[in-house]
């Protein structure tokens, strides 16, 4: 069953209070959410795995489809990670650099696809 998808005025308040670094669980919870789906519309496939846990994962990116096992093309990192990145607050080779993202697999990148509008 499809998760059931988050209005841009819910995500964007959430993303707002999160990146003031005054959020609660459930508030990051959700703009962590709602910025990888955004990230999915933005990029709709199954060749990536983007995962922030414990709050969620996407596939994303054209090309081949991944569908059993563990996903030839990883991208996991934390939630604050993740909010700096979508919203522009960090590089994509920033945060490869500093360690902060771990990604696996020739088609791994978020290059060109962060920051998100919001």
């Amino acid at each position: 069953m499809a998760r059931a998808k988050i209005t841009d005025e819910v995500g964007g308040a959430a993303v707002r209070v999160a990146l003031a670094e005054g959020a609660d669980r459930n508030t990051t919870a959700t703009a962590v959410r709602y910025l990888l789906q955004l990230l999915a519309e933005r990029a709709p496939g199954n060749t990536v795995e983007v995962r922030v846990p414990p709050f969620g994962a996407v596939q994303c990116i054209p090309g081949p489809r991944h569908t059993r096992g563990t996903p030839p093309n990883v991208i996991e990192m934390d939630a604050a990670t993740w909010l700096a990145l979508a919203s522009g607050n960090l590089a994509w080779a920033d945060a490869l650099a500093s360690g902060s993202v771990h990604a696996s697999g020739q088609r791994a990148t978020l290059d060109g696809l962060v920051p998100l509008r919001f």
